[in-house]
């Protein structure tokens, strides 16, 4: 099968996500059909490859293909594929949370199962709601930050401050709050803003929820692990939950197994999906403390029991992917090697920084972003910056006016090279 007749029959009936389909549909922008995938490429119909520079969409961590996750999930299929979470519990799941809660930022000792980033959000928002109502207080206010992005469903959507993806579906969010982004000012500035929403507001705020360190799909913005530290007094001092949510930047992308580590501090409940199961299968976690779990154990079966679920609440296939996923973090030295792999990703943008069509280079572990100068953003300098990689072999999907990479940890160096080249000639073109 061509790559040409498998784009007519989906074009002929799928929606793609995050997708304007004229563009497809008009030929503004190739529909791949990719056949296989392997560490860092993936292969299409026609035996063109393709660097996949941005993880699949950030959930790909150790490579395409990876074996041992692939092992794990035939194994496991193969035995139990699913059963009501509801009352019915299974190994995977228990092992998972117990993996989970060892390596993570202390205090955290409660696993809550759910789908996807989405899902986990709106899990950790609607709980720290109903703690405070579970205590007799009436807290409906969340603040996140300015430029923040959390995820699609309406709550999640609510939080965020990305006006592309939530302006038009403003009648149907509840009120959020946002402070400044430390990304985007002077991080003193910053908590100073955060200090004054929390004094107007009174105990009317429940939680507050940041992007530790870098705000992913706000044109990959990054700030320090000060402000989180400020952050974390200032959440202690009014009496209100941190929420972090790490699911783009969990699991080793900036640097650390989690980027809240780098701060040292721990948040009250954290948010994980993405890398979680190595890129294979959807599933999310929200930790939280003995504390806040214990305030759902006030009545039997009323309001203050937390009632949320999904069908696939803590799915056995996908929990044997991520205790595989885990288990190779345990077995290998992968923050070691990434730390190479990112000296070397820094020695590349060192060299494109020099450009005068490049500024605001940055980076955080496996994570690098630099945006296009001395232009306005138009989303047909997006569509020539995605098909010029695309004719040298790279998957880059910029944000904007902002090109980025976020590759699998399985890249090697000489790949890495084959990327930034790539980059390089993009940029002669401009």
């Amino acid at each position: 099968m061509s790559n040409e007749s498998l784009s007519k029959r989906d074009l002929a009936r799928i929606w793609h996500p995050c997708s304007q389909m004229n563009e497809y549909l008009f030929g503004r922008l190739p529909l791949i059909p990719i056949k296989k995938g392997e560490g860092v490429w993936l292969y299409d119909h026609d035996g063109n490859r393709y660097l996949d520079a941005i993880s699949s969409w950030w959930v790909n961590l150790f490579g395409h293909g990876e074996p041992r996750i692939a092992e794990a999930i035939a194994k496991q299929a193969r035995e139990l594929e699913h059963c009501v979470f509801a009352g019915y519990t299974h190994e995977q799941a228990i092992r998972l949370a117990e993996n989970i809660t060892r390596i993570a930022p202390k205090g955290l000792d409660r696993v809550f199962f759910a789908d996807n980033g989405s899902s986990a959000i709106e899990v950790a928002l609607k709980m720290a709601f109903h703690y405070f109502a579970n205590r007799g207080e009436d807290r409906p206010l969340i603040i996140s930050l300015a430029n923040s992005y959390h995820g699609e469903t309406l709550g999640a959507l609510a939080a965020g401050d990305v006006a592309l993806y939530k302006k038009i579906y403003s009648p149907l969010l509840i009120q959020t709050l946002q402070a400044k982004s430390p990304a985007l000012c002077d991080e003193s500035e910053a908590i100073d803003d955060m200090r004054r929403l929390f004094e107007r507001q009174g105990g009317k705020i429940c939680a507050a929820i940041v992007e530790p360190l870098v705000q992913c799909a706000g044109d990959m913005a990054m700030y320090g692990a000060d402000y989180l530290k400020a952050l974390r007094l200032l959440c202690d001092e009014f009496g209100v939950l941190l929420i972090a949510d790490e699911i783009a930047v969990g699991f080793g992308r900036t640097g650390t197994m989690f980027a809240c580590e780098q701060a040292d501090i721990s948040p009250d409940l954290m948010a994980l999906s993405k890398g979680l199961t190595g890129g294979f299968l959807p599933l999310s976690l929200v930790l939280t403390s003995d504390e806040i779990y214990e305030a759902f154990r006030l009545d039997d079966y009323g309001e203050k029991t937390f009632l949320h679920s999904h069908s696939y609440s803590g799915n056995p296939i996908a929990c044997a992917a991520a205790n595989a996923t885990l288990d190779i973090f345990a077995n290998r030295d992968i923050l070691g090697e990434n730390d190479k792999k990112a000296r070397r990703i820094a020695a590349r943008l060192s060299k494109i920084a020099k450009r005068d069509r490049v500024a605001g280079v940055r980076q955080k572990g496996m994570i690098a972003a630099f945006d296009i100068a001395g232009v306005q953003y138009s989303r047909d300098l997006t569509i020539r910056l995605t098909r010029e990689a695309i004719k040298r072999g790279v998957l880059l999907r910029p944000l904007g006016k902002t090109v980025y990479v976020m590759p699998p940890y399985a890249i090697e160096a000489n790949e890495i090279d084959f990327l930034f080249n790539a980059i390089e000639d993009i940029l002669d073109l401009l």
